[in-house]
């Protein structure tokens, strides 16, 4: 395995399988790739970023009889996968490499992991459309990852636009760099873990503004400022760099960049065993857009892929079952 900046993951050999997303997809999928004695590896954002982790309750998993927030319960499940062994990191995949037939490569912000196969299980909560002006200064001042840029805006006003734990613990990232972070929120309320929101208010280089949306990025050869629309109506705020963690209901597909064939409708596609046009590439869950969005569904989508892993990976072996 390529050397990576990641100390929780292993610089032996490639990982039997690495799950992208560690929502209730993903992470079933670890409990079953695990216990199967595969050497399982999840790469996920953060435990409240995706939709079960930004849910407040549930009360109708099987099981579970709650209420229970969905963070706790997404808790509850990696828990179970890293007793079997399944390792859980926290970092963001920026590309992947599904070209050859043996090792696939998965590029992240931290280091490089190869793995025999891959689960893609990053959800729907893609936007569908951009900002005015947002896609036209990518990489010039907009970005997607403040550890990525963050050191590049020095002793500058930044701005950050997002209301949940990614949002907020990349603006304390920036806070450390930045002479001035605006953080807004297009909501009231953030939904974010209460101890983030208290330091990201206790910070004195953070601004919070609350209900406020990025109408517009300004700039011609740079971000030079935002068009934000807020309680006390239109402004023009002066900054150097926009950092957008904005959410939506389209698959998470884009650090793909193609490399996995897909609907019309910019889904996933799979064959009956839930794996993609790469061989050795699995896709679960929201990013399918062909079931309700349930936990308990994309959970199902995640076992069904693991066992599908399994057979790949050591044919002729029958899976571990649960009764008999």
């Amino acid at each position: 395995m390529t050397e990576s900046a990641h100390p929780e993951l292993s610089s032996a050999l490639p990982y039997d399988v690495v799950i992208l997303g560690g929502g209730p997809a993903g992470a079933s999928a670890a409990i079953y790739t695990a216990r199967a004695d595969l050497r399982t590896a999840v790469i996920d954002k953060g435990l409240a970023v995706g939709a079960l982790g930004t849910t407040g309750h549930i009360s109708n998993y099987p099981g579970v009889p709650g209420p229970i927030s969905g963070a706790e319960l997404l808790a509850t499940i990696r828990q179970q996968a890293q007793e079997f062994g399944a390792v859980f990191v926290t970092d963001r995949v920026v590309g992947v490499d599904f070209s050859q037939p043996d090792t696939k490569t998965v590029f992240t912000n931290q280091g490089v992991v190869e793995a025999r196969s891959v689960i893609v299980a990053t959800g729907a909560m893609g936007r569908a459309t951009t900002i005015p002006g947002e896609e036209r200064l990518l990489g010039r001042g907009v970005s997607y990852c403040a550890t990525c840029d963050g050191a590049f805006f020095r002793n500058r006003p930044v701005a950050v636009a997002g209301n949940n734990d990614e949002a907020l613990e990349e603006a304390l990232f920036l806070a450390r760099y930045a002479s001035k972070v605006t953080v807004m929120s297009p909501t009231k309320e953030f939904n974010a873990r209460a101890e983030l929101v208290a330091e990201l208010e206790h910070s004195p280089k953070v601004e919070v503004r609350r209900s406020t949306r990025v109408l517009s990025v300004e700039g011609k050869d740079s971000v030079e400022a935002l068009e934000i629309a807020g309680p006390s109506g239109n402004e023009r705020l002066a900054v150097d760099a926009a950092f957008i963690y904005l959410q939506g209901g389209r698959p998470v597909i884009d650090f793909l960049q193609g490399a996995l064939e897909t609907t019309p409708q910019g889904c996933l596609q799979v064959d009956t065993q839930l794996q993609t046009s790469a061989p050795g590439v699995f896709a679960v869950g929201d990013l399918l857009c062909t079931h309700v969005k349930q936990a308990v569904v994309a959970a199902a989508d995640g076992v069904q892929a693991a066992m599908a892993v399994q057979r790949f990976l050591q044919p002729g072996k029958s899976g571990k079952v649960d009764w008999g």
